[in-house]
């Protein structure tokens, strides 16, 4: 069980470093502007914030590989704890989402559920 929670957790990390690349780097682009919505009259009144919100999923995510990291090399304290705040996190951010704009309930899930699965399956895995 800890295994695959730690692939799920890699997998909500992997999309959240994906979602920082089109906030922080390609929010002009067309993949960013499909993907998010924008047109030309917000994607450049909106670029500052999608940078900075960006580098929050960046950042957990980088939280969930260390704590994978932590993990694998025999420091399962200080590894689960990383992927449970990080990997948490990504779930909150994604609950948040689900609730303030239903119209972003897939956009929310993608968001959500990998980390989701990863949380409580290495829960489950470090519990037996």
């Amino acid at each position: 069980m800890i295994i695959a929670g730690l692939v799920f957790a890699a997998l909500g990390a992997a999309i959240h470093v994906y979602i920082f690349f089109l906030e922080s780097i390609a929010w002009t682009g067309p993949a960013a502007r499909r993907t998010f919505g924008t047109t030309d009259a917000t994607v450049d009144i909106t670029k500052p914030f999608a940078f900075n919100q960006g580098f929050y999923n960046l950042f957990l995510a980088i939280a969930v590989f260390l704590g994978i990291v932590f993990v694998a090399t025999g420091s399962t304290a200080v590894g689960a704890t990383l992927v449970f705040v990080g990997a948490g996190s990504m779930v909150a951010a994604g609950l948040v989402l689900l609730l303030s704009d239903r119209s972003k309930a897939r956009a929310a899930l993608i968001q959500l559920a990998a980390p989701l699965i990863g949380v409580v399956l290495l829960a489950i895995g470090l519990a037996v």
